[in-house]
């Protein structure tokens, strides 16, 4: 048996000895309770039966040993909860033999008392009240609505609006019902970093939101939870399951390329006086299914409406549905309910936001724009020299988000010359949008570029926008063997295609696509013009930080 050592004897036994009795125990506690554990919990607590006072509490694994209640009883000596003062009991009474035997092992020189009893009546009377507090508090969503809810949860998953509309493509939602005229719906996702949908109460609350974070880009996070708090909303969100924290780097994990049974639904309410609850009562949760299975109808009719290119345009659509509630009475209850776009809304929150974007780049007080950027390529992408198969491009042609690839192009070789950037699908879409924003690709090539504290050489993979800008895609070090022959081939195949190349844009950064996306992974193809590093006329690039290259 594990003993404390002398001098924590010593230390113990300078403790006061007060003339009262602690009840101690260890029991199974709700799974409710929230803890660091999972699985089976138990609590450990010590009660001064004197005073009435909890002295210490913990809540542990069901496997962790017996060492446990002695660590929790020398918190309640020598620092209790309360307001009570550090001290040693004359006598603790326990209602488990190995505990009592135990601990009179381990306390035999403190001049405890360690006796039997068959109850403890304090410990007893405070667990009744722990369960009739967990009894009382209100489930998360209501018993008799909880299947409907999870169900259309489940199928705003699989129509993922997020994929067509942006959080300022608004659609309204007009329901007449529990005091509820029209609530207003913004799509969380487009950015990969989170999935769901707010309902908001009233289109000023959603401006309000809108304004105050872009007006706080730079603020404190206290600032942006006053913000966030402010809203008057119903939500639901997504989050990955408990058993994929440790699986996935949160960093890169993108839930979009997640299954249903590998990300939850949660649902909640914010409004500035009552804060977040994630929970719903009952009005709110017929009034977010009646939202969300009208959201979901609106969706299958018209997506194809919906995916419009101009993210900052909506068409003008509306529809009517008649939603049937959940079974509330013999009779269902049938409601009618208006589904509308927003086109001025829209309109208003995307200048909302171009206005601040514009704001910011007066302010800034470096305008130097250099010969080559960076900051095009998202960080940490997959980038490669290789070829499309002549079969593949045919595939390509009808699957891709993007593709500016001539078709007239003579099928000579063994494929299509290309640069594979493979990255999260969020990062990719914003890659897209940016190449298509700035007009698409006018050219590409290897530029020579040196590392003087390094003495290394690199091919510098550049391509240019037609805006006129150019970017760093790659850094190659010329010595790399297997970097020689990939470019060996890359000239050999844009001979026969006569300079034309193009820019692949993948998902798929994680697991065995990694390198090989598949064609559902393949998501935008760009044409560019491969010229000589020579035609380029920047000469060889010298390296001045990790990432920067500069004109010598």
């Amino acid at each position: 048996m594990t003993t404390f050592n002398r001098s924590t004897y010593r230390r113990l036994n300078n403790l006061n000895q007060i003339p009262s009795v602690w009840e101690g125990d260890r029991r199974h506690f709700s799974a409710n309770v929230e803890s660091d554990y999972d699985g089976q919990k138990e609590c450990i607590v010590w009660v001064d039966g004197s005073q009435g006072v909890v002295r210490a509490m913990d809540v542990v694994s069901s496997e962790v040993g017996p060492e446990a209640i002695v660590r929790t009883l020398l918190r309640a000596m020598e620092y209790p909860q309360g307001p009570v003062k550090p001290g040693r009991p004359q006598k603790i009474v326990v209602r488990d033999r190995e505990i009592q035997f135990y601990l009179r092992g381990i306390l035999q020189d403190l001049g405890i008392a360690i006796e039997y009893v068959p109850n403890l009546p304090l410990i007893d009377e405070l667990f009744r009240e722990f369960e009739e507090d967990q009894n009382s508090q209100p489930p998360i969503l209501p018993p008799q609505y909880a299947a409907q809810l999870m169900e259309v949860a489940e199928e705003i998953w699989h129509n993922a609006p997020w994929e067509i509309l942006e959080e300022h493509q608004i659609i309204a939602i007009e329901i007449n019902k529990w005091d509820i005229q029209t609530l207003y719906i913004s799509i969380l996702g487009m950015l990969g970093k989170e999935y769901g949908i707010l309902l908001y109460r009233s289109l000023d609350s959603l401006k309000q939101f809108r304004a105050s974070v872009l007006q706080q880009q730079d603020s404190s996070i206290e600032q942006l939870e006053e913000a966030f708090l402010k809203q008057d909303c119903l939500f639901i969100t997504f989050e990955r399951t408990e058993d994929l924290f440790e699986e996935y780097d949160e960093e890169d994990l993108d839930l979009a390329d997640l299954s249903l049974s590998e990300v939850e639904p949660n649902f909640g309410n914010i409004h500035p006086l009552e804060g977040l609850r994630a929970s719903l009562f009952e009005e709110e949760a017929l009034t977010v299914f009646v939202a969300l299975t009208a959201l979901n109808r609106f969706l299958r009719q018209h997506r194809r409406q919906l995916s419009v290119d101009d993210i900052d345009d909506i068409p003008k659509i509306n529809s009517n549905y008649r939603i049937t509630l959940p079974q509330v009475s013999e009779t269902n209850q049938v409601i009618s309910v208006k589904v509308a776009t927003l086109p001025e809304v829209t309109e208003e929150l995307w200048e909302m936001a171009n206005s601040q974007d514009l704001d910011d780049l007066e302010d800034e007080d470096d305008v130097f724009s250099p010969a080559l950027r960076d900051d095009l390529i998202p960080p940490d992408s997959f980038v490669s020299i290789g070829m499309v198969t002549w079969e593949m491009m045919d595939d390509l042609r009808s699957h891709l988000h993007s593709n500016q690839i001539n078709e007239t192009l003579s099928k000579t070789g063994d494929g299509f010359p290309v640069i594979l950037i493979q990255t999260s699908r969020p990062k990719a879409l914003t890659l897209i949008q940016e190449i298509e924003a700035a007009g698409g690709l006018q050219t590409m090539f290897f530029n020579p570029g040196e590392d003087p504290f390094e003495d290394d050489v690199y091919d510098l993979g550049i391509l240019q926008t037609k805006d006129g800008e150019m970017y760093l895609f790659g850094e190659f070090n010329q010595n790399d063997p297997i970097h020689k022959e990939a470019l060996k081939k890359w000239d050999s195949r844009i001979k026969k295609t006569k300079g034309t190349c193009g820019l692949l844009i993948a998902r798929g950064l994680k697991g065995a696509s990694r390198g090989n996306p598949k064609l559902p992974d393949m998501m935008a193809l760009f044409s560019a013009k491969y010229i000589s590093h020579e035609e380029a006329g920047l000469g060889t690039l010298e390296k001045i930080t990790i990432t920067q290259f500069q004109l010598e």
